[in-house]
């Protein structure tokens, strides 16, 4: 195995970024937070708790969906791929992807964590040990500068597994899609996950399990605000909201003031009604004409599709649009 060390993009946040990300949120109307906060230590951990609720399909579905078409999507992918993976993660569906790859030239995990990304290639080595691995600490929603790979490819393919395309709205998923078209080249793809819509209730109580949860998951994000920059919400006063909106085809969720209240955040002081929401992130869902649409707006059309046996999750590999200019 070769593999590039974990370098010059390893660029750790400011301290004080948290707060002036909470303050500056939760200075606009309506009050919002990035939710990247979402994932320090406990987040990250919940979140993989959410994964195995019996309510939250998305998972089970996309690996499902991967174990029934690998040999389909290997074969469309072709040999001698570049594998550039948006967020690498645990890297569970990307090992179910490249044992059906041909010679494969290398997997480049973008990942803006360091210790994350150490223990994905970690696992990855033991189970493909001849197989390059050029991981890159890095946000991959901003420029890359992608490794010289160790040989030359048939095309560079980015993997952007999970519906994590559904947390931008429309506007920025464009400009990500974008991005990865430029990063890509003129002879890749970009293999994408979207969740498809579906009925409400069962929309809703993916993100509502019955355990609490996603509740835990939302509400750590005070906790993390208080712990790294001394500010005292009390999480007993605020709530998880996640909600289906039919118009913008999207589950929202917010946390939610339970009264009147104020919070003492670095040396400001933020005021909330009561039932005044804090939005905190977009789930989008696509019908496969929405996200041809979308992918379309960003000069890429859908090569391929595939679903998982029950319908509830979209895998699309994307390739240039004919005629399409992306601006």
């Amino acid at each position: 195995m070769s593999m590039q060390a974990v370098g010059d993009d390893d660029r750790r946040p400011p301290v004080n970024e948290v707060l002036e990300a909470a303050q500056r949120g939760l200075g606009l109307r309506p009050k919002r937070l990035p939710s990247w906060l979402f994932y320090d230590e406990r987040g990250s951990e919940l979140f993989e708790q959410i994964c195995e609720q019996p309510e939250y399909y998305l998972t089970r579905s996309e690996i499902a969906l991967l174990h029934e078409h690998r040999d389909d999507i290997a074969a469309t992918l072709g040999p001698d791929v570049r594998l550039v993976e948006y967020g690498s993660g645990h890297a569970l569906k990307t090992r179910v992807l490249l044992e059906a790859m041909a010679s494969p030239v290398s997997w480049v995990p973008v990942e803006i964590s360091p210790e994350p990304l150490r223990l994905s290639v970690q696992r990855m080595a033991e189970r493909f040990p001849e197989l390059p691995m050029q991981p890159l600490c890095a946000d991959f929603s901003r420029p890359l500068r992608l490794p010289i790979p160790p040989r030359a490819p048939r095309r560079t393919v980015v993997y952007f597994p999970g519906s994590t395309i559904g947390n931008f709205d429309a506007r920025t998923a464009i400009q990500l899609l974008r991005k990865m078209r430029g990063e890509m080249g003129d002879a890749g793809g970009i293999l994408v996950g979207a969740d498809l819509k579906k009925d409400v209730p069962r929309l809703e109580a993916a993100y509502n399990d019955r355990a609490g949860v996603t509740a835990a998951f939302t509400l750590n994000m005070l906790t993390r605000i208080n712990r790294e920059t001394g500010s005292d919400f009390e999480l007993s006063k605020f709530a998880h909201r996640a909600r289906y909106n039919p118009m913008a085809g999207r589950i929202e969720t917010h946390i939610v003031s339970l009264r009147e209240q104020q919070v003492r955040l670095g040396r400001q002081l933020v005021k909330f009604h009561e039932d005044e929401a804090m939005l905190v992130e977009y789930s989008c869902k696509y019908s496969t004409e929405d996200f041809a649409a979308l992918a379309g707006r960003a000069g890429l059309r859908v090569h391929a599709r595939w679903t998982d046996p029950e319908g509830l999750f979209g895998l699309y590999y994307l390739v240039r649009g004919s005629g399409i200019a992306a601006t």
